[in-house]
C-alpha cells in the first residue's frame, strides 16, 4: 500500500523482550479524555516500567525525581488515575489495570461517602482488616 513505507526503516520499532506496551484502547475507549497531561505522564511511566502483571514498585521520591514533579502533584495525579480506574495503588505497589470497557473503575482505598454503593469484595476486605 502506497504511503505505508517507513520513513526510517533502520529505526523500525521492535517489540522488546521485556513486557511493555500501551494498549490502544486507552485512546479508542476514551480513557485519556478528561485526564491531565501530568496524570497521563505518570500512567505512561507506570505502563513502561510495569511487569507482565502491570506491577511496579517505584517510591514517591523516585517518581517525583524522574517525572520532575512535587509530591503533592504526584499524589493528585495518582488519585486521578485511580478514580479513572486506570491504576490501583497500595503503598509501595502500583498496578496498571486492564482497560476492559465493561469494568467499572476500581477505587480500593478511596474515601467513601455515606450511602454510596460499595463492592462486596471491598466490604469483606474491610471486615478482614485489609487482609487478602
Amino acid at each position: 500500500m502506497r504511503g505505508r513505507e517507513l520513513i526510517l526503516p533502520q529505526r523500525r520499532r521492535k517489540i522488546p523482550p521485556q513486557f511493555s506496551w500501551v494498549d490502544h484502547r486507552l485512546v479508542r475507549d476514551g480513557h485519556v479524555q478528561g485526564r491531565s497531561a501530568s496524570a497521563l505522564a505518570l500512567y505512561l511511566f507506570l505502563v513502561t516500567v510495569a511487569d507482565a502483571d502491570g506491577l511496579s514498585w517505584y517510591a514517591d521520591e523516585t517518581l517525583c525525581r524522574l517525572l520532575s514533579c512535587e509530591a503533592a502533584h504526584l499524589h493528585r495525579d495518582r488519585d486521578e488515575l485511580r478514580r479513572a480506574g486506570l491504576i490501583a495503588y497500595r503503598r509501595p505497589l502500583y498496578q496498571v489495570l486492564d482497560l476492559a470497557p465493561d469494568v467499572a473503575p476500581v477505587m480500593p482505598s478511596a474515601p467513601r461517602v455515606r450511602g454510596e454503593a460499595v463492592a462486596l469484595g471491598e466490604i469483606i476486605t474491610s471486615i478482614l482488616g485489609g487482609a487478602r
